[in-house]
């Protein structure tokens, strides 16, 4: 199987997983395996794709355009080492997060697995599409699935973030059309390869337009990213969410953040248009991000605030026109996302194993407090336990704080440093900007340990029982698998970086991508 063939089936896979769950129904016996199935094959297809492009070159690109129609007109899948490992980080994230359902929360609503399947879809299509209006087609397929998810389950609390989370990605969508058809009018094409080249030789009223278009158009990109002053949707609506949905939603503030990456890099390349714009918001994002997380005294409250933590610190690197700096971003968006998605994943395992007690003192702490959660069956045979529970949780949540709080030796400390020195290394005299900015990502990372330390100190050495507790074989496991793949990230930083630098190399000279699209339409060597 070629490329050509990879870059699609990332879409293919979960869309024929949509298709048997409406045929087969919501039955447990079988659907289970088969859900699992999936997820594991759309793995080793995403793994395939960023394999083979790894092998096929530092410019290698994978092109399909759909019904062999000319390249700009029809559309056009585009995989890239950048749409490659955002494809392999969404990939993983699901299969943790399906499995960690499988154990019990799909049953707390209907079609759960048509509507995870759907936002799979929709995350890997707008990864790998190559025109702007698929991209809007792919955002509003991911939304309209993360709707129904975001609602799975019941509780007042969960309804009513739902319904803000809802009415603030609607104007987002509304915003993404305006700016897409505003880009058009000034280009005339809609794919993103030829918006790139057409935009090279923009002057006057249509160069005026297009940069209006742009600015709209990344306005909803901050939407979904989480930025400040955009943000106040994401904490209620992804602590309300049940574990495995808020756990797959560690990847959609991604989204954002790689869209205003591949506008920028393609249509600004060697421009400082919005630059100034990114950095004040994602160090103000930053910055209410740290402080949210350090006010937090609930786990899944404190992991929606880490999720704005990362989205500022990859904004800020997004206003660098430095491929060593975004090289480090793109290793900090993995781990973060696994991290954050597995401290998800723990807040259910934990809140299992404290004593009810704990448990009210912890929600009434909270101004959303969840006073309607789930109840929980502790004698509900999902799945074997497994012995030393509370040890092997408490490491788990050790390996969290220190990839989120970035302290070394693990890989969240190894990003950061790889941004910081880019920064500093990029000019002769580092201006004020490069101060602010490697003061902002260090001083965040003192602030999230604090937070973290605090909130493990309450769980494991003041609530948690002195008798052993049980901990679900089918939802650790999950949680294991995440932080085991940050840990062996760190092992194998040095060759993971040198690809990251190289997709950062490509991604900052536009002509690459432009040519891969624009050339042959088939695989770039």
């Amino acid at each position: 199987m070629d490329l050509t063939t990879l870059a699609v089936l990332p879409v293919l896979v979960p869309m024929a997983a949509v298709i048997a769950n409406l045929v087969l129904g919501d039955g447990r016996g079988r659907i289970l395996g088969i859900n699992i199935a999936f997820s594991i094959v759309l793995l080793l297809v995403s793994g395939a794709l960023l394999a083979g492009l790894m092998t096929g070159g530092e410019t290698a690109m994978a092109v399909y355009s759909f019904g062999n129609w000319p390249i700009p007109f029809g559309i056009v899948f585009v995989a890239d080492r950048l749409a490659a490992v955002m494809v392999v980080t969404t990939s993983v994230l699901a299969l943790a997060a399906l499995l960690f359902a499988t154990a019990r929360w799909y049953r707390r609503g209907t079609a759960f697995f048509p509507l995870f399947h759907a936002l799979t879809m929709g995350l890997n299509g707008a990864f790998l599409t190559g025109d702007l209006f698929n991209l809007f087609v792919f955002f509003e397929l991911l939304l309209a699935a993360s709707y129904g998810l975001v609602l799975h389950g019941s509780g007042r609390n969960r309804v009513r973030s739902a319904l803000h989370y809802i009415a603030v990605n609607l104007v987002a969508s509304s915003l993404f059309l305006i700016g897409v058809a505003l880009i058009y009018g000034a280009t005339g094409t809609l794919n993103m390869a030829d918006v790139a080249r057409r935009a090279m030789s923009l002057e006057g009223d249509p160069r005026i337009l297009f940069e209006v278009g742009a600015s709209v158009l990344g306005i909803a990109f901050l939407v979904k990213a989480g930025a400040w002053p955009m943000h106040f949707w994401l904490p209620p609506a992804y602590s309300a969410a049940a574990p495995p949905v808020a756990a797959l939603f560690a990847i959609m503030t991604k989204v954002g953040f790689y869209a205003v990456l591949r506008l920028k890099t393609l249509a600004f390349a060697g421009s400082d248009f919005g630059e100034l714009a990114l950095f004040v918001i994602g160090l103000v994002t930053l910055a209410y991000g740290s402080i949210g997380a350090l006010s937090s005294k609930a786990l899944d409250r404190l992991a929606s605030y880490l999720l704005l933590v990362s989205a500022g610190t990859m904004l800020l690197a997004a206003a660098y026109d430095v491929p060593g700096v975004t090289a480090g971003a793109l290793l900090y968006l993995i781990v973060a996302t696994l991290a954050a998605g597995a401290l998800f994943l723990l807040k259910d395992i934990i809140d299992q194993a404290l004593p009810a007690e704990a448990q009210v003192l912890a929600i009434s702490l909270e101004f959303y407090g969840e006073d309607d959660e789930d109840e929980i069956d502790e004698d509900e045979e999902v799945s074997p336990t497994v012995p030393a529970g509370a040890a092997l949780i408490s490491w788990c949540f050790a390996i969290v704080a220190l990839v989120l709080a970035g302290l070394p030796p693990l890989a969240g400390f190894l990003s950061k440093f790889v941004m910081i020195s880019s920064a500093f290394t990029a000019v002769e005299h580092p201006g004020p900007q490069t101060w602010w900015f490697a003061a902002a990502v260090i001083g965040s990372g003192l602030l999230v340990l604090i937070a973290m330390v605090r909130n493990g100190i309450n769980i494991f050495w003041t609530s948690m029982p002195e008798t052993g507790i049980r901990v679900r074989l089918l939802e650790i496991i999950p949680v294991v698998l995440l932080l085991a793949l940050c840990v062996i990230a760190t092992m194998l930083a040095g060759p993971i970086i040198d690809i990251l630098a190289s997709t950062a190399g490509n991604l900052h000279n536009p002509e690459i991508y432009i040519t891969g699209v624009l050339g042959s339409g088939e695989v770039v060597p």
